[in-house]
């Protein structure tokens, strides 16, 4: 089994104290050549590698931020990293960018060279695929300041901005029902995200309050949120092979919902004639697609602008910061074309 070696375990390895082992890799002029020599072969055999948080915690303020995203291609990310730009560059702050690609694996990765190159705090949206934060709680105890937004961990106490998701959700698929579908399926993001179960908790309720029964088959998970064509096209093509064949779609996220127009018009699907559609996204060219999209719009530009002033203010505290805020935006809900009444008058 790999093992990580500490400048503790070197110490005890070589004899020296542990402020000797860390001058000699700092090279501190204050330690002798030889000894120099001894603890960094020592270091180069065990393959020692710094601990990224310890650095970046003892390190002075570098006037920068981290960003951590799924994908800045995504329309409510790019637009929420303007948001941030537009705060951070008026404040004297660089902003550091990283994706995810919605693995757990990277977003760690991304975290701990954001911490190797000092950042003085994070903006977090988390990964499709995490599950486990316990890293995030770790960087909190030890003083670095982190706000989650849209993404966020419930089970951590920091500063937090998101939406409220079962309302947006609620609203969109009583739209739907209002306008005559009631065979709505739902695509969704991976459920390990807080904000998939509040979409989905929203979706239930609406039908609830309409007395219509939910179908398992309509719930369809794309745990890469559309990000990988064949995953949307997979969850299509299982609703489409149903006996009961679902008469709309909601969906959940920018991929997803301008993923699935393309998709049912190869299949020879037309919206909102055979299947309606209306689902969350940011997308600029919502209204230009054809049929127009019905949409869930987030004040994404707002969010990172709201997230960032309140990292900066953590950042620049005096004091430990010992109460959080959490701020829930809005949505708006745009009707449009692919969601037109299925109602005959």
């Amino acid at each position: 089994m790999f093992q990580s070696y500490t400048i503790k375990d070197i110490a005890k390895a070589l004899g020296l104290s542990t402020s000797t082992i860390s001058r000699a890799l700092s090279g501190s002029y204050k330690i002798g050549a030889n000894t120099v020599k001894l603890v960094t072969e020592y270091a180069e055999k065990v393959n020692y590698r710094p601990n990224p948080i310890a650095l970046s915690l003892k390190a002075h303020k570098s006037h920068s931020i981290g960003v951590v995203v799924c994908e800045v291609a995504n329309n409510y990310f790019s637009q929420a990293i303007n948001g941030i730009e537009s705060v951070a560059y008026n404040s004297g702050y660089h902003v550091i960018i990283t994706q995810t690609h919605e693995s757990a694996a990277r977003e760690q990765v991304n975290i701990e060279h954001l911490l190797s190159r000092h950042v003085d705090g994070l903006l977090v949206s988390l990964s499709a695929e995490t599950t486990d934060v316990s890293f995030y709680q770790e960087l909190k105890e030890k003083g670095l300041p982190i706000v989650f937004f849209d993404r966020i961990v419930p089970g951590i106490d920091t500063h937090k901005v998101y939406i409220d998701n079962f309302k947006a959700a609620f609203d969109a698929t009583e739209l739907l029902i209002n306008n005559g579908f009631k065979k709505i399926a739902h695509i969704t993001n991976s459920s390990n995200l807080l904000i998939s179960r509040e979409r989905l908790n929203g979706y239930l309720a609406a039908l609830e309050k309409h007395q219509i029964t939910f179908d398992q088959d309509y719930l369809v998970y794309c745990d890469h949120g559309g990000m990988l064509i064949h995953e949307l096209e997979t969850a299509i093509d299982e609703l489409l092979a149903l006996p009961n064949r679902p008469d709309a779609l909601f969906t959940t996220n920018d991929r997803i919902t301008t993923g699935c127009l393309p998709i049912l018009k190869k299949r020879g699907i037309k919206v909102p004639d055979d299947m309606a559609l209306a689902g969350f996204t940011n997308s600029d060219f919502a209204e230009w697609f054809a049929p127009s999209l019905t949409v869930v719009r987030q004040p994404a530009f707002e969010m990172g602008k709201l997230a960032t002033e309140i990292l900066i203010k953590s950042i620049e505290s005096k004091r430990p910061i010992e109460e959080y805020t959490t701020h829930q935006f809005e949505t708006e809900l745009i009707s449009r074309s692919s969601s037109a009444s299925a109602i005959a008058f």
